[in-house]
């Protein structure tokens, strides 16, 4: 099968842009190609990535300015479409700007920025960024964030938790959801969610970051695979 098409979006600011392409295309062996903010036509792409970094300088607020970029109408008609979506660090922000994710990353609960590696466990398998996983999978991936504290009210976490839709929690290597796991202070230590149709998938930690044995882990591997083995299945 050929390579899978992955357009990883670049907004002014964003930093993360190359990290993504590089673990996309040369790791994964993949056709990763950077799409400039202002590109309108997402049709010739399979799945869509906006990476983490500082989209516009996070004025106003992170993701507020970039939610009004030209390539956002692309992205919406992606995500409704059906194709898979995943926005990784100022990429959730985005996306919750965006309204294609409920929620809002507030500042870290320390008010200090956080880059350290940590422990997530799988909680849906059914995505098409974690179906080579296993449930309750715990992975070692890396934050780098000051506004990666995931908030909604009660009710939107409950119906999140009921439909299945939180992807990742902050835990500890074994696998236990503590408070002394959770880096940041989110709501229920959440980590990453996904959409109603589970395509659309935002995360605050960089999997592009943990593909490779020299940068410490290959656990992020596993997303950029199950999203290439989605697409296969559904070929």
């Amino acid at each position: 099968m050929a390579p899978l098409r992955f357009a990883v979006v670049v907004f002014p600011g964003t930093w993360s842009d190359h990290d993504c392409q590089y673990s996309l295309a040369a790791v994964a062996g993949q056709d990763a190609r950077l799409v400039w903010h202002r590109e309108t036509d997402l049709s010739a792409y399979d799945c869509v990535v906006l990476p983490g970094g500082f989209s516009y300088g996070d004025y106003l607020r992170t993701g507020a300015i970039a939610r009004f970029s030209p390539v956002m109408e692309a992205v919406v008609r992606h995500a409704e479409a059906g194709k898979p979506v995943i926005g990784i660090c100022n990429g959730f922000q985005v996306l919750c700007e965006a309204h294609l994710l409920p929620g809002a990353l507030l500042r870290n609960e320390s008010l200090q920025y956080r880059c350290q590696w940590v422990h997530l466990r799988v909680e849906n398998t059914a995505t098409p960024f974690t179906n080579l996983c296993e449930p309750g999978q715990v992975l070692r991936i890396p934050i780098s964030h000051g506004e990666g504290r995931y908030f909604a009210d009660a009710q939107t976490l409950d119906a999140l938790e009921a439909q299945g839709r939180v992807a990742f929690r902050y835990c500890a290597p074994d696998g236990t959801v503590t408070p002394a796991a959770n880096p940041n202070g989110s709501e229920r230590n959440i980590a990453g969610i996904v959409n109603e149709i589970g395509n659309v998938l935002g995360m605050m930690p960089h999997p592009e970051r943990a593909c490779e044995p020299l940068m410490g882990g290959e656990d992020g591997l596993l997303l950029w695979r199950s999203a290439v083995e989605w697409a296969q299945v559904r070929a």
